[in-house]
């Protein structure tokens, strides 16, 4: 199962927020305010794309937060290594940064494996597979409406 690469979270999050900060000030919004209206849509589009139960819900996004909370960390340490230029950097320097890059990537593996046998316990192995989908899914149409404009329908489930 193919889940984005923290490149293109980083992109997507980034447009987000260069997208989101106009909209919000032209409305009289906090910041912030946009980046909680994306992540309750998130929720609300995994919740019905995974057909959470309300007792499944209750158990099941604590956990989740706790997952995104550890990915966007990982996902943080892996763009400050890739911020450092090349340049005035010794091979050594380039060959470790490299080193550490990979290091990030495995970890974001291992708390993908993590993560999926803990949400197991809580959901079926078929909503598992749609709760990955339902991410990517969800990101691709964010991606769409950043795209489209200020003026694109606010996100919702489908």
């Amino acid at each position: 199962m193919y889940i984005f690469s923290s490149k293109l979270r980083t992109l997507v999050l980034g447009a987000l927020l260069l997208a989101a900060a106009p909209a919000a000030r032209a409305q009289g919004g906090r910041p912030g305010q946009r980046l909680a209206q994306l992540e309750n849509a998130k929720i609300a589009f995994i919740t019905t794309r995974v057909a959470l139960t309300q007792d499944q819900a209750q158990k099941f996004w604590p956990v989740y937060n706790e997952f995104s909370t550890r990915r966007r960390e990982l996902n943080r340490n892996g763009r400050l290594l890739r911020r450092e230029v090349a340049d005035g950097l010794t091979d050594q320097q380039i060959r470790d940064n490299f080193t550490q890059g990979f290091a990030v990537r495995q970890q974001e593996l291992n708390l993908e494996k993590e993560y999926f046998d803990k949400f197991q316990k809580i959901i079926s192995l078929r909503q598992v597979a749609q709760l990955f989908l339902a991410e990517r899914d969800f990101t691709k149409e964010v991606i769409k409406r950043v795209a489209r404009g200020p003026g694109a329908p606010p996100l919702g489930p489908e």
